[in-house]
């Protein structure tokens, strides 16, 4: 019980912590930057350190290949087919502000489902695999909504109202999470391995294709390479306790 506590609470403070600080300070470029660059090493060592590794003991090898980039697929489908706005295109364009907040929630809404699988999933194995994804999770859920609220901010003019929004899209990270628990709870073991790799898929494409444009490598190269060897080795030493 205090290890699903602890997960539903790393969930919570991940999504609710990077939404006041973006409302109350906007922290520096170097500490945000960083922090996404801390997140995607984290999400991508606990995916081909821990994830994969413990798939393969009970799931051959190509099946594991399969599950792993059918992860990324469906992540680049979801890429594709969910809305998304640009902060930019927003004062350009002035578009309908009721519409715009709907897309920009939904998308993001949508997008912390799979990141709920993934915990799911791994709190199947062992608690501790499932509260070491929670926390890479909730590490780079806080640099997301600093970075999503301000036009979120910008878009209802009001701050209470703009939080609340941003906030309760973690039912659905917590809906994911349940979904992939109790979708597994008792599953073969075949299954499991299968469904680690599809969750390790959904976090490299998560880290890839999100996280490391958005920490700016070529503009703050230094911060970056800190950051992600510290997040590696993070993931490293959660390993070895």
């Amino acid at each position: 019980m205090k290890d699903l506590l602890l997960i539903l609470l790393l969930i919570f403070v991940g999504q609710t912590l990077g939404s006041l600080i973006g409302l109350i300070k906007k922290p520096s470029k170097v500490a945000l930057y960083g922090s996404i660059s801390f997140a995607a090493s984290m999400m991508i060592a606990i995916s081909f350190v821990q994830l994969i590794p413990e798939g393969l003991k009970y799931t051959p090898p190509f099946l594991i290949a399969i599950s792993f980039f059918a992860g990324m697929t469906i992540m680049w489908i979801a890429d594709r087919l969910l809305p998304h706005i640009n902060p930019e295109l927003i004062k350009k364009e002035k578009p309908s502000v009721k519409r715009s907040v709907t897309m920009l929630v939904i998308g993001i809404a949508l997008h912390n489902i799979p990141e709920g699988l993934a915990i799911g999933v791994g709190f199947t194995i062992t608690a501790k695999l499932g509260i070491a994804i929670a926390l890479a999770i909730a590490i780079q859920d806080l640099p997301e909504n600093i970075a999503t609220i301000v036009p979120l901010y910008n878009l209802t003019k009001k701050k209470m109202k703009s939080f609340i929004i941003l906030t309760t899209t973690v039912l659905f990270e917590v809906v994911g999470f349940i979904l992939g628990y109790l979708a597994l709870k008792g599953a073969s073991l075949s299954w499991l391995g299968a469904s680690l790799a599809l969750a390790a898929g959904f976090m490299v494409y998560i880290s890839v294709e999100e996280l490391i444009p958005s920490a700016q490598v070529k503009r703050y190269p230094k911060t970056a390479a800190i950051a992600m060897i510290l997040g590696v080795m993070c993931v490293l030493l959660t390993s070895i306790i």
